[in-house]
């Protein structure tokens, strides 16, 4: 039978897993959404001094690939270890207390919750290093003012948390402008730290399912007695 203590602990990291990987994915789609909201308009700067350009919503060379992975990280530990974890559990108990073995399914959401939790640590180093690597650029107000109508910023790889930090930066003539992008920072920064939790919460819940297979795969002694009094323990026969 699975042990009390062990299931309880799986069931609270799965719960906990499932919101934070909720979060995660909302945290995406924001980040997703302000993109496609700005990304074809446009923010109006003041320069040169006394005049004004429009400076497209996102620069030519964005960087997205690690929103997607974290995406389809968070989507996986959501949809196939959180909900089909609820279902494995079920599946399990409902094996053991039948035929007091563990179900299938249980062992292929074990190996599923530890590749999710791969995934996710894949998604954590890519977006931190690519950001890392990104950081510390700033808009040459000369290059991005060349074109009268809005053009995409031509110089340098940017990730959009480190592209719009840097349009901040800019002397931007709408403080309307300067709140979104302020607020929409804050969900991209939230949405890449998230990350953290996320691979921690994923570990931990990994760690107690394979816990719990290992205890599940332990031989447990079957108690006799012969007829002439003797008692056996899994086998071993022990004094009466």
């Amino acid at each position: 039978m699975p042990s009390p203590p062990l299931i309880k602990l799986i069931y609270g990291a799965l719960l906990l897993l499932a919101i934070d990987a909720a979060i995660s994915l909302s945290l995406v789609s924001s980040m997703v959404s302000f993109l496609h909201h700005r990304g074809g308009a446009w923010f109006a700067v003041a320069y040169p001094p006394g005049s004004s350009f429009n400076l497209a919503g996102h620069p030519a060379n964005l960087i997205v690939n690690q929103g997607h992975t974290s995406n389809g990280a968070s989507g996986t530990a959501l949809v196939l270890v959180g909900f089909g974890g609820v279902l494995a559990l079920w599946l399990e108990h409902r094996s053991r207390t039948k035929l007091g073995k563990s179900s299938p399914a249980f062992y292929i959401w074990g190996v599923t919750t530890v590749l999710s939790c791969l995934l996710t640590l894949t998604a954590l180093v890519y977006t931190f290093v690519v950001t890392a690597q990104t950081a510390g650029q700033a808009i040459d107000l000369a290059v991005a003012s060349r074109n009268s109508a809005p053009a995409h910023y031509p110089d340098d790889s940017w990730t959009p948390e480190n592209w719009y930090d840097a349009v901040l930066g800019l002397p931007l003539t709408d403080d309307a402008d300067r709140d979104a992008i302020a607020r929409a920072l804050r969900l991209m920064r939230g949405w890449r730290f998230n990350l953290i939790p996320l691979f921690v919460l994923g570990f931990v819940l990994g760690a107690l399912v394979v816990l719990e297979v290992l205890s599940g795969r332990k031989p447990r002694g079957r108690y006799g007695k012969t007829a002439s009094g003797d008692v056996y323990a899994g086998g071993a026969k022990q004094e009466a």
